[in-house]
């Protein structure tokens, strides 16, 4: 049986005034299966083309800090305490800062695991 999901794919943007941005990560929420999961990976080769001086120790950083949000993990602090669809629906909301998520979009799944896997091949990889 397949379920409805929403995904938004996570930007590493080096220079918000310039509006250029590099796909770092995925992250996928289907309510129904109370499956929440983020995915990322940070290639400096391409993020260096982009900004010769980008410091991608912080980068890193923050999204090892979102994905343990997004994953509700106990020792990630009180936004990761927050219920699934409010920790999702943080990240997910629109900043205008140097990491950001891109509009949510929504599709149907069966196995969300396998539609991260998925997307995070297509999207990231």
């Amino acid at each position: 049986m397949k379920v409805e999901y929403e995904y938004s794919v996570i930007r590493y943007v080096p220079r918000v005034e310039r509006e250029e941005f590099i796909n770092v990560g995925v992250l996928l929420f289907c309510k129904r299966k109370r499956y929440a999961a983020m995915r990322w990976l940070v290639d400096e080769d391409r993020c260096k083309c982009l900004c010769a001086n980008a410091d991608l120790i912080p980068l890193k950083a923050h999204l090892s800090s979102l994905e343990r949000i997004c994953a509700g993990e106990a020792d990630a602090g009180q936004l990761a305490k927050l219920e699934q669809a409010e920790r999702v629906r943080w990240i997910t909301a629109n900043r205008s800062t140097w990491i950001q998520c891109a509009p949510v979009h929504t599709g149907l799944c069966t196995d969300p695991e396998d539609t991260l896997k998925e997307l995070f091949n297509r999207l990231i990889l």
